[in-house]
C-alpha cells in the first residue's frame, strides 16, 4: 500500500494567518473569540464569533480576483497558497495530470447568495451579478486552486457540513493510495459570519449566548458549555506519495495512516445519543492505519461546547479505548478559534500535526467546571509536553456524518 505524507500545510485562523502565528497562538491558548464586526449583530441573541480579523484579500488576491471570490474561497485560497509555497511544487516541473485538489466547503458562498438576493429585490434581475453562480458553488476553491497552478488531477470538493474537512483530506489521502495521484492539495474553508449565517443558528439555539465574555464563551467539555461560537477560516495541506516526495527531499511534516466515516442516520442535527457513529469511524480509521487504540497518543476532539455533542463524543472514546481513554489527552482547539464549521478538520489537522512535530498538545482553554458525564484529560487551560507519535482527529457533522483522520509522526 503506497504510504501518504504530508508535505505542505497552510492555515488562515481566528487566531493566526499562517501555520507560524497559528502554531504559537494555540500553544499560549490564545482565545480567537469577540464581538461580531462583520455586520451589526444587536438584535441577535448570540453577537460573538471566531473571525479571522484584518484579512485584507488585496495583501493576496488581485483586485478582478478579490471582485469574483466569496471570501470563503478568498480564505482557502490563501491558505492553499502557503501550503503549495511551502511545498515547492507546480503543474510547470511535474505532469500537471498527477496533481489533484479537494478542497472543500459546508456552506459555501452564503455571503455572496445574501448581497445578490438584495441586488434582485431591490433592482431587478439584470444587476445580478454574472459571478453569483460561481462564487457561491462550493466547488469553486478546488478549481480556482487548480487554475491558478495549472494542475489537472482529480478535481472535486465534498460537503457533508462541519466534516467536510475531514472527508476531504481522507478522501485524498485514498485517491493517492489507490494511485489515481501523487499529489493533492486537500483541507476545507469557510466564511459562513453572516447575517443569515448566524440566524439560522440562532433559531436553533445551537450558539453560546455568552455576549458580555466572548472570551469564555467556547469551552468544550465544561458543565456550563452552553453552544459553539462560530468561527471562520481555512485548513489546507499538501498529501504526497512518500517515495515522490523523497526523491524531491520534501519537507515532510507527518504520515496519514487512516481514515474512517460512517453515518449515524439518526438526525438532522443531534449524534445519535449512544455515539455510535463517531465510535464507527474511530474504529474503522484505527484499523484502517492498522494500529491499536492502546497506540494512540492524542486526541484532537470534535468538541464543540454544545451540552450533547461533547456527553456523547467523550462516551464513544470511552468505548472505542476503554480504560486507555483514560490516559489519553485529549484536548479540543475549538475553544480558541471556535467552530470553523467545513474548515474545521483542515485547521485541526494542522494542530495535530504540530502536537507531532514539537511534542506539545495544545489546550482546552475555559475548562473551569468539571462535568461528572465528560470526565477524561481535556488537557485543561495549558498546553502540556506529552511525547507523540500517533494523533487522532475527530469531526461530526449535521446529518450525522462522521470522519477520523489518524496521523503518525514521521
Amino acid at each position: 500500500m503506497r504510504q501518504v505524507v504530508v508535505t505542505g500545510m497552510g492555515v488562515v485562523s481566528p487566531i493566526g494567518m499562517g501555520v507560524k502565528n497559528f502554531c504559537k497562538a494555540l500553544f499560549l491558548g490564545k482565545n480567537g473569540i469577540g464581538k461580531i464586526t462583520h455586520f451589526d449583530p444587536s438584535s441577535y441573541r448570540s453577537r460573538i464569533a471566531g473571525e479571522v480579523k484584518n484579512f485584507d484579500p488585496y495583501q493576496y488576491l488581485a483586485p478582478k480576483e478579490v471582485r469574483r471570490m466569496d471570501r470563503f474561497t478568498q480564505l482557502g485560497m490563501v491558505a492553499a497558497e502557503e501550503a503549495v509555497r511551502e511545498t515547492e511544487i507546480t503543474g510547470e516541473d511535474n505532469d500537471p495530470a498527477t496533481i489533484g485538489v479537494l478542497v472543500g466547503s459546508g456552506v459555501g458562498g452564503l455571503r455572496t447568495i445574501e448581497r445578490e438576493q438584495t441586488i434582485l429585490l431591490q433592482k431587478g434581475p439584470g444587476r445580478v451579478s454574472p459571478f453569483l453562480v460561481p462564487m457561491l458553488i462550493t466547488d469553486i476553491t478546488s478549481a480556482l486552486i487548480a487554475i491558478k497552478y495549472g494542475f489537472c488531477g482529480p478535481n472535486f470538493s465534498v460537503s457533508t457540513a462541519c466534516a467536510t474537512g475531514n472527508h476531504s483530506i481522507g478522501e485524498a489521502f485514498k485517491i493517492i493510495q489507490r494511485g489515481d495521484a501523487e499529489i493533492m492539495i486537500a483541507g476545507g474553508t469557510e466564511a459562513a459570519i453572516t447575517p443569515l449565517g448566524v440566524a439560522g443558528f440562532c433559531s436553533m439555539r445551537a450558539l453560546s449566548t455568552r455576549n458580555e465574555h466572548p472570551e469564555k464563551a467556547s469551552r468544550p467539555f465544561d458543565k456550563e458549555r452552553d453552544g459553539f461560537v462560530i468561527g471562520e477560516g481555512a485548513g489546507v495541506v499538501v498529501l504526497e506519495e512518500l517515495d515522490r516526495a523523497r526523491k524531491r527531499s520534501a519537507p515532510i511534516w507527518g504520515e496519514i495512516t487512516g481514515f474512517g466515516m460512517s453515518e449515524d442516520a439518526y438526525h438532522i442535527t443531534q449524534p445519535v445519543s449512544d455515539g455510535r457513529g463517531i465510535r464507527q469511524a474511530m474504529n474503522k480509521a484505527l484499523e484502517d492505519a492498522k494500529i491499536s487504540p492502546r497506540e494512540v497518543d492524542y486526541i484532537n476532539a470534535h468538541g464543540t461546547s454544545t451540552p450533547f455533542n461533547d456527553k456523547v463524543e467523550t462516551q464513544a472514546i470511552k468505548d472505542v479505548f476503554g480504560r486507555k481513554a483514560y490516559q489519553i489527552p485529549v484536548s479540543s482547539t475549538k475553544s480558541m478559534t471556535g467552530h470553523l464549521l467545513g474548515a474545521t478538520g483542515g485547521v485541526e489537522l494542522i494542530a495535530c500535526l504540530l502536537a507531532l512535530r514539537d511534542g506539545i498538545v495544545p489546550p482546552t482553554i475555559n475548562y473551569e467546571n468539571p462535568d461528572p458525564e465528560c470526565d477524561l484529560d481535556y488537557v485543561p487551560n495549558k498546553a502540556r509536553e506529552v511525547k507523540i507519535k500517533i494523533a487522532m482527529s475527530n469531526s461530526m457533522g449535521f446529518g450525522g456524518h462522521n470522519a477520523v483522520l489518524v496521523v503518525k509522526k514521521f
